[in-house]
């Protein structure tokens, strides 16, 4: 049984290890000189591999992908993430967040004892081999160091990727591939992105790279607690990955979108509308807030920005509705940042062209995984936990077509 898996990410090599133990010879194809980089980049301020919530709000993070998604989750849980990684002599631990990490925090560590293992268990690897798509009677194409080649294994498992980060690999190349074949693919949009805003020079000179630090995040009814950080484009972080989903759609669909940003949720409107009902006296407005509100520096320039923007005055504001401000500052997005800089992407592949055992109905043969399926999920550890997961699922596929 040959079996040929493209693309040497997480759903890729866990494809890759699931047919090696199941009795098949598989060589690995990858376009790019060494194999995961992506997942060491995503290492890079510590791996978070996956989560410890219960598993059915786990599986609720996947939004309308989940009932596609369950089953293969469901078969590769976070627990046997885990019990993977300590295999591989790598611990993981949860965090306050309850994020889980494996205890050296970074990707090297985990990418080579699994290099290992994958080699030990017979799986070849093939570098800087691009796929190109099919031939005429169906062989997998590659342009190799040697030049084109060509090849027809028993079955493949392709995973590509998106087409973020696409100095790393994936570019999302494949898809005139799969369309040629009739498979259809939601295009390809940006997911856990920052977005544009319109700073003013001064603004964006002084405070680009700082972050606002304990704040709340609202769109659309939903709120997320922790931090942003101001670049020279616009906003980007933690929280505002969290909602990005539907600020990008409103934005794709309408030009821009509202953000309202609460500077000190943790405190009451009662509460805050009493700090900022002290005599100012002689502060400058800016010392005032800093002192009576505990704002930041950024935080301070930030309001101020918004005040601006709406032709409002922040001295002459009565202490209630300067309150009401504070914890609801306005920001217009004006746009999606870059795909090429974004964590991850929506889109791809639409589950209806794949059976429950992620083999394509117009490919057979043909498996699929990772995010070059049409699914999207925020940070947290759960897009890796779907790569993995799926790459198990469609290696587990492959092995069962092959044995039929």
């Amino acid at each position: 049984m040959d079996v040929a898996v493209i693309g040497a990410g997480p759903a890729g090599l866990m494809a890759a290890e699931v047919l090696a133990a199941g009795g098949a010879r598989v060589t690995v194809y990858e376009c790019m000189p060494s194999v995961g980089r992506k997942f060491l980049l995503a290492g890079r301020g510590g791996l978070n591999l996956t989560h410890s919530e219960p598993l059915d709000q786990f599986l609720q993070r996947y939004r309308e992908a989940m009932p596609h998604l369950r089953f293969a989750i469901e078969a590769f849980p976070p627990d046997a993430l885990r019990a993977w990684s300590e295999a591989l002599g790598q611990p993981t631990f949860v965090g306050s967040s309850g994020r889980i990490f494996p205890q050296a925090m970074k990707a090297s560590p985990l990418l080579r004892a699994w290099l290992r293992r994958l080699d030990q268990s017979g799986v070849q690897l093939a570098l800087r081999h691009r796929w190109t798509g099919w031939s005429a009677n169906g062989e997998l194409q590659f342009e190799a160091p040697e030049g084109l080649t060509s090849l027809k294994p028993d079955a493949a498992v392709i995973a590509l990727g998106g087409a973020s980060w696409p100095k790393l690999g994936a570019d999302g190349g494949w898809i005139d591939s799969f369309k040629a074949k009739g498979v259809e693919i939601a295009p390809l949009r940006a997911a856990n992105s920052g977005f544009r805003v319109g700073w003013s020079d001064l603004f964006r000179n002084r405070f680009e790279g700082q972050p606002l630090k304990g704040v709340a995040l609202s769109f659309g009814g939903e709120t997320m607690r922790g931090e942003a950080t101001i670049t020279r484009e616009g906003i980007e972080g933690g929280a505002i990955y969290a909602l990005s989903a539907p600020i990008r759609d409103a934005v794709l669909a309408h030009g821009e979108a509202v953000l309202h940003i609460a500077l000190r949720p943790d405190l009451a409107k009662s509460d805050l509308t009493t700090r900022v009902s002290a005599p100012r006296q002689k502060q400058s407005m800016s010392t005032y807030l800093r002192k009576a509100a505990g704002l930041s520096p950024v935080a301070i320039g930030l309001l101020q920005e918004a005040t601006i923007a709406a032709g409002l005055n922040l001295s002459a504001m009565d202490s209630e509705t300067l309150a009401a401000l504070i914890n609801a500052v306005p920001v217009k997005l004006t746009g999606v940042a870059s795909i090429e800089r974004a964590i991850s992407t929506a889109g791809g592949i639409t589950f209806n062209e794949i059976d429950e055992h992620y083999m394509l109905h117009k490919l057979p043969g043909v498996f699929v995984a990772g995010e070059m399926l049409d699914w999207e999920a925020p940070t947290g550890g759960y897009l890796l936990q779907a790569c993995f997961a799926t790459g198990a699922a469609a290696g587990r596929g492959a092995l069962n077509y092959l044995k039929r």
